[in-house]
């Protein structure tokens, strides 16, 4: 008698089981929105993720998200020798990919803090006699994208500043 009992919860804890596991499943997905999240925070943490991602696009086709780049616009995506590519595809995805989500204007401010940590970081991987000159040219990219929301705003005398900072670069 106590073995019909017992089948019947096993079969019941099974069937339910079955049920729950394509809801989790579902769950544990991140949506869109939360992978983008995760990809434009300031953190190194997230710069590698996003990489990451970038090297292996086809795994994230799901998703319908904007690759595309023009890097620094019409600024120099290596000023002074100093390469910030990288740094601004990723700015370019987070604007392009929030814009397409209609939420732009909310992320914009963290977008620019991403892509000014992303410089900061970058220039960290140089000398420390050519840094400072490095870190004024990510200030300078950094506010043309906050103050007019594009790096075209670079003068060329700013260029000129952050190599009157470092004399190694004169030459």
């Amino acid at each position: 008698m106590h073995r019909s009992p017992r089948r019947i919860l096993v079969v019941t804890i099974t069937a339910l089981a079955l049920l729950v596991s394509p809801t989790a499943a579902r769950a544990a997905t991140p949506t869109k929105a939360e992978v983008l999240l995760s990809w434009t925070q300031t953190s190194a943490t997230s710069s590698a993720a996003w990489n990451a991602a970038r090297l292996d696009q086809g795994q994230w086709s799901g998703y319908g998200f904007d690759w595309s780049t023009d890097y620094c616009s019409s600024s120099p995506d290596e000023p002074l020798g100093f390469d910030f590519t990288l740094s601004c595809w990723h700015h370019d995805f987070g604007y392009r990919n929030y814009k397409d989500q209609g939420t732009f204007d909310a992320n914009k401010s963290r977008l620019d803090s991403m892509f000014y940590a992303d410089l900061k970081r970058k220039c960290a991987t140089y000398a420390s006699a050519i840094r400072p000159a490095c870190n004024s040219l990510a200030w300078t990219y950094y506010q043309a994208v906050s103050i007019f929301g594009s790096i075209e705003a670079v003068n060329p005398s700013d260029v000129d500043r952050a190599r009157a900072l470092s004399p190694q670069l004169s030459s």
